[in-house]
């Protein structure tokens, strides 16, 4: 739905006396738009919170919109967009996590599950996802910006545990680190757990560290395109908050 001062203009285009075509094209919608704009019709609603002010399902959102900074890309068709986020077959239950929060941010809308080679492309149609995924542009994501909308950075402030599920089951893995130290002069072998979040993004990298702040996890940057989270109660905080990769 476009903005009541557009359906303003568009009269006094006309009232100036110039067409619907041209009003449509400074305007940059389509004909009919203008027509019922001049005809003081009520519009349809299209479905999309972001054109139709509704509720958005918050932690739908913020972890689907980890899932496509991870994994995840807009495919244009003909006349729609295809959201698809592409998961590891040997996660079945990241691949459920997945097409739920599809299908609550865009009810009432098939979601498939397309098997690919060692994966699966978990994918709706909607010609609206650039409004929800404006970070969407030509190019892989880790060459060119990726920066949140002031909307989008305030519903990852109220869902950081669920954005983090998407970033961390998308492009993180827990390990187990094994480190050798002296000890009272004897080699001693030690294994624990890590967190680690790998994306060749500085920006997307740089959203996992402030998403990780928000929940009070310590973390670190273990090379250029990692983090990591090694302390035990870092560990053990994050695997409360998101859980295991299944």
């Amino acid at each position: 739905m476009h903005p009541p001062s557009w359906r303003l203009t568009a009269r006094r285009h006309l009232r100036e006396g110039l067409t619907v075509s041209q009003s449509a094209r400074l305007l940059g919608v389509a004909r009919s738009t203008v027509r019922v704009w001049r005809e003081d019709r009520p519009e349809r609603p299209t479905g999309c919170p972001r054109c139709d002010g509704t509720d958005l399902d918050a932690t739908a959102y913020a972890l689907l919109l980890g899932y496509y900074l991870g994994d995840g890309h807009l495919a244009r068709s003909r006349r729609s967009f295809s959201l698809r986020v592409t998961c590891d077959r040997a996660y079945p239950g990241i691949v459920d996590d997945v097409a739920d929060a599809m299908a609550r941010v865009r009810p009432g809308r098939a979601v498939h599950r397309v098997a690919r080679t060692g994966c699966v492309v978990v994918q709706a149609q909607w010609r609206h996802w650039p409004c929800l995924f404006p970070q969407h542009g030509p190019g892989p994501k880790h060459s060119r910006p990726i920066i949140l909308g002031d909307w989008q950075r305030a519903i990852v402030q109220r869902q950081p545990a669920a954005f983090l599920r998407g970033l961390l089951h998308s492009d993180g893995s827990r390990v187990a680190n094994r480190v050798r130290r002296p000890v009272a002069g004897r080699m001693k072998h030690y294994v624990y757990p890590r967190w680690q979040f790998t994306n060749y993004s500085v920006d997307i990298r740089e959203l996992c560290c402030w998403a990780l702040d928000l929940v009070d996890v310590p973390w670190r940057q273990s090379n250029v395109h990692h983090i990591s989270v090694s302390t035990r109660a870092g560990v053990a905080r994050l695997d409360e908050l998101i859980g295991l990769k299944r």
